[in-house]
């Protein structure tokens, strides 16, 4: 029997997978625990457009992550601390600090997750870092940590 599969089952395909189990299989475990539907014309029609309408969706958020991409590689925040001898901060500066001069001083809202900073800022200067907007789109950020 061919069935699209509605969730994930181990051992025999992800949801939405088109695929062949036994009959036994798809009518005792399958079919009535809701795992999957029968294959008919109407629902692989009904799965096709389904996909098509997840891709169209993935395409426009892949074209708006670019768009704050390209926005944001051209601004630069600013951060102001108070810092010892030789440029040194009295704390550090995280990603959630950025995240919210982000916000503050350029209202645009981004998820401090998103952000790549390997250790916290603790001194003075400028630095780039990366932000992970969307899973194949990376913006450029610049910061300015200043007294």
């Amino acid at each position: 029997m061919i069935v699209i599969l509605i969730k994930d089952v181990k051992g025999v395909g992800k949801a939405g997978e088109v695929v062949k189990v036994s009959d036994g299989y798809a009518r005792n475990l399958l079919l009535p625990r809701g795992l999957a539907t029968e294959a008919t014309e109407g629902n692989v029609r009904n799965l096709e457009k389904q996909k098509a309408i997840k891709e169209e969706q993935r395409q426009k958020e892949l074209a708006e992550a670019r768009g704050l991409a390209e926005k944001i590689g051209q601004l630069q925040v600013t951060i102001k601390t108070k810092s010892g001898e030789g440029g040194r901060l009295f704390g550090s500066i995280t990603t959630k600090d950025i995240a919210d001069a982000l916000a503050e001083q350029c209202k645009i809202s981004i998820d401090k997750r998103k952000f790549v900073l390997e250790n916290p800022i603790k001194h003075t200067g400028e630095f780039e870092l990366d932000i992970k907007i969307y899973p194949e789109v990376t913006a450029k950020l610049k910061v300015t940590v200043a007294v």
